[in-house]
């Protein structure tokens, strides 16, 4: 098994994976866009601001991302070979605190969020906390459908991990 070339799979598919924030975040900002031209209603020119706050929060959740996995790629190439089973340390580490921080935030408090901002939605018959609790669903169910594929990605990661981590044990003690 070659543990380098998984990771470094994993960290690419991570950076196709961001790069859907950063096309949403766009898609966000255009449609803020065409409301603030366009729209004709209270409720659509409500959206102009909660749904291009929304776009650029997701362009810079994006942005932020690439560059952090972009890195990570020359890093793991440099910290395999200076040290094989500290990187493999190193990395079962940050996948695990991953998947809790996804198991918190991801899998918990959005949902939550979401419902909150569903009951707003059903309660308050003002214009601008519609459009802002409809732009905040959006949001967050973006970020949950990435996320739960990123996730999917870092329990198999974690899996590949676990498995190299057992190779290079058992190497050692012969």
């Amino acid at each position: 098994m070659d543990i380098l070339k998984i990771a470094l799979e994993w960290a690419k598919a991570e950076l196709v994976s961001t790069a859907f924030f950063m096309i949403v975040g766009i898609v966000f900002i255009l449609t803020s866009f065409g409301f603030w031209q366009y729209g004709k209603t209270d409720l659509a020119r409500a959206y102009v601001i909660p749904v291009l706050v929304a776009g650029v929060f997701l362009l810079i959740v994006g942005v932020g991302l690439f560059a952090t996995n972009k890195g990570r790629i020359t890093q793991f190439d440099i910290d395999y070979n200076s040290d094989a089973i500290a990187f493999i340390q190193k990395e079962l580490y940050r996948v695990e605190s991953t998947l809790k921080e996804y198991k918190t935030v991801v899998f918990t408090a959005i949902p939550i969020i979401i419902i909150i901002c569903a009951l707003v939605l059903y309660f308050v018959p003002i214009p601008i906390w519609r459009a802002s609790m409809i732009a905040a669903i959006l949001m967050l169910g973006v970020i949950l459908f990435i996320d739960g594929l990123a996730h999917a990605r870092m329990l198999d990661y974690q899996t590949n991990l676990l498995q190299a981590q057992r190779q290079f044990s058992g190497a050692t003690t012969h």
